[in-house]
Order: structure tokens, then sequence, then C-alpha cells
């Protein structure tokens, strides 16, 4: 073994990790966790296990839970390289918490983890009010974390983000897919742009070795930088949807648009027997998505296979129920347009 020249103790902090700086962090997060907090919670920030009451299972008949995890993704080296941190938090909730909407379901409570090269407080104070933000779009309450500082592993400035949500729906009114047949309608609700997926290639095709000019206005994205478009947060839809349920909405299906576009996710809530039939050009498609497949030299085809291409939320109705399905959720604030339609198939999705 090595000989050292000394017999100094060695601290956490000499290793790399700043209890201190922790304890700052934690105080700085306070304001924006108590903010997304609901009745049902107990206890305050700081305890070993988040606490929430199961009174919001009362008056259901069969109550049933639903748990959905997922992260950001690379859209975060995005975030790092541009020092901007307030909006990915609102993407991590938006992807826990539209997935398990399409259930029917109610999110309850949300619960972050965040691993970082070196914590600072302050960075730290930006991302957890990104996610702070995304729980109280939601209406679930933020109720715990981790934050965990990885020296040695991660470099100082990397971080990453995970995420995880509980939700409820009462069984008989959940949403399966199961009633979907010949003649239903598809609506798709408008993404706010990219969301969060397709990074990787993004940062390939439109980001790398072009750092200096992403702060910039530009003519093709309408005056906005490709900085601002990249990194607006993806929507959430659970107020307007959940909202259209209680008011006696009749959605047979729903599927959450992602990784995997439409083609791979509006499949998802299909039964056998059917198809999806999606109309080319009936909905409006942000710009962004035509300098993606035009710096990527991708087909249509295969931009739908990844990318939301402007759906962010796919819902199967009844024909006769789908036009005040529509004028429900466009009061509620969502931009909806008529997709496509349900046909005899094998459980695809089809294009015309």
């Amino acid at each position: 073994m090595p000989d050292r020249d000394d017999e100094m103790p060695i601290s956490y902090r000499d290793a790399g990790v700043d209890i201190d700086e922790g304890a700052r962090a934690v105080e700085s997060i306070r304001d924006a966790v108590r903010s997304t907090y609901r009745p049902e919670v107990i206890g305050d920030i700081g305890g070993f296990g988040g606490m929430f009451s199961a009174a919001a299972f009362k008056g259901m008949a069969d109550p049933v839970m639903v748990s959905g995890t997922d992260g950001v993704g690379t859209k975060l080296k995005l975030a790092q390289l541009l020092d901007r941190h307030d909006t990915v938090g609102v993407d991590l909730v938006a992807m826990c918490v539209n997935d398990i909407l399409v259930t029917g379901a109610e999110p309850l409570f949300f619960l972050d983890y965040v691993a970082v090269g070196k914590l600072d407080s302050s960075r730290m104070s930006r991302i957890v009010g990104g996610i702070a933000d995304g729980c109280r779009q939601a209406g679930c309450a933020l109720v715990g974390g981790e934050m965990a500082e990885h020296p040695g592993t991660m470099d100082p400035d990397d971080y990453d983000l995970s995420g995880f949500c509980v939700g409820v729906v009462d069984r008989p009114k959940m949403i399966t897919g199961e009633t979907i047949a010949p003649g239903d309608v598809v609506l798709g609700l408008a993404s706010s742009g990219v969301h969060s997926n397709g990074f990787s290639l993004i940062r390939r095709a439109l980001v790398d070795g072009r750092q200096g000019e992403l702060d910039l206005p530009r003519v093709d994205l309408g005056g906005a930088s490709l900085a601002d478009v990249l990194l607006t947060p993806t929507r959430i839809y659970v107020g307007s949807v959940l909202g259209a349920l209680r008011a006696g909405a009749r959605i047979k299906g729903m599927a959450h648009i992602t990784g995997g576009g439409i083609t791979e996710n509006l499949n998802r809530c299909l039964p056998k027997g059917v198809d999806a039939v999606v109309a080319r050009g009936s909905w409006k498609q942000a710009r962004i998505f035509g300098l993606i497949a035009e710096a990527a030299r991708l087909d249509e085809d295969e931009m739908l296979k990844t990318f939301n291409m402007g759906i962010g939320l796919g819902l199967v109705v009844g024909a006769k129920d789908a036009a005040g399905i529509a004028v429900t959720l466009r009061e509620a604030g969502e931009t909806v347009f008529e997709i496509g339609s349900i046909e005899p198939g094998s459980g695809a999705v089809r294009y015309a």
C-alpha cells in the first residue's frame, strides 16, 4: 500500500461529499415542496418516508392504485450545456403522470431521485422547483425524494433525474381500451413540442458543434431560439383530461405519445381486431419537427415512429361523443385535432 505523508483524518467533504451543502439544498427546496401538498399529505419534508392518507379512496367501489416511473433522458445534457435547469423537473413529472393518466387514474403523490456529481444548492433549487411546478400542474403532492452526491462516478456538473408517481382510479371507471370498436374516432391533443424523447438524435443532428448558435433567434422557428424550443417542457394533460372524465366524457382508450412516436404508442391502447388509421396532415406540426427531419435526413414514417410529431396524447372515443369531448377539452385549454378512426385490423397503427 502507498505510504501517507501524514496521519490526518479524511473527512466526508475531503472525499467529495459536502453534507453542509446538502443541508442548504434541502432548505432551499422546502417551500417549493410544501407548495405541492394536498390535504392527504401527512408529515413534512425531511422525514424518512413520505406519508399519504387513503382518504382519497373514499367513495370508490374498487380503488386501484396505478404507479409509474420514468426519467428525462438525454434532454438533461442540453439543460446542462445551456445551464438551464428550471424546466426539466416539469418534464420528469409529466413523463410519469401522463403515463398513469391513460388508465383514468388521478395522480396522488410523487417522489424524485436526483443524482449529482457535486451538489450545488442553487442549481438543486431550480431543478426541484421545476419538479414542484410539474406536481402542482398535475395536482399531485411531492412527498419525498433523494439528492445523492456521486463524486468520482459523475462529473461535477453532471446530474440525472428519475421519478415515481402513484395514482388511483375506481376499477369500474378504469380506461382499458377493451370497448374500442370500428367506427370510433381518434382525437389528438397537441404537444408543447418535442417533449422528452429523441434527444440523443436531436443533439447529434442539431446541437453538436453548434453550441454558440443555440440561443440565437431563428426565422425558421418564428423568432424563437433552438434552445427555447427544445427545452420547452412536456405538456401535462392531467387537469384537462380528468376534468373531462368527471364531466362525463366517455373515453374508451388513451395513449401517451412518447418514445416510439404515434406508431408505437397509439397501438398500445387497441384491442385485437382493430387498427387505428391516422390521417397524415390532419393536425398542425410544430416547425421543429421539420428541422429535425431535414437535419437528420429522416422520412416521415421514421419521424412518426421516433417523435410525437405534435401529438402528445391520443384519445379513442365514440363517433357520437367526439365533438362534445373535443369542445370540453378545448375549453380546458387543449388544442384538439381529429386525427383518425378505428377500422378492423390486427391492433396496429396505419397511416392514410
